[in-house]
């Protein structure tokens, strides 16, 4: 993917927070992203997530899956970042749940899914001008 060297800079002070349970995709997805020009920290679950945002919490987007192990799957994860931080958008996926599990929570991208495809979302989301 070929991403304009201009909006480098800009890219390079927003963070997205990734939590997947899955080694194999978070680690794809965040490195994605990262050659994009973002940071990123990753999460293995809504617990780790939550401690993330309750300590220094700078994020900018939430890319969360749904099904992961734990007291609090994603949704609840969405809910609580929403109720907290409503202006940080959040992105939701998963391959059992449909787009109607996340209504008013966030954008759904249905698993499995480019990783292209979601980098350039995430982008846009951040980056309107890009």
């Amino acid at each position: 993917m070929s991403l304009p060297e201009a909006d480098k800079e800009a890219r390079s002070q927003l963070c997205v927070l990734v939590i997947e349970d899955e080694y194999s995709i978070r680690s794809a997805i965040a490195d994605e992203l990262r050659a994009a020009g973002l940071q990123v920290v990753e999460a293995t679950n809504a617990n780790e997530a939550m401690d993330y945002l309750n300590s220094t919490g700078r994020v900018d987007l939430v890319f969360t899956d749904v099904n992961m192990p734990g007291a609090i799957d994603g949704l609840e994860l969405a809910r609580w970042t929403k109720a907290r931080r409503p202006d940080v958008p959040i992105f939701i996926t998963s391959g059992t749940h449909s787009a109607s599990a996340a209504a008013g929570l966030g954008r759904f991208l249905p698993k499995p899914y480019s990783f292209d495809a979601v980098v350039l979302l995430i982008l846009q989301t951040l980056t309107p001008s890009s």
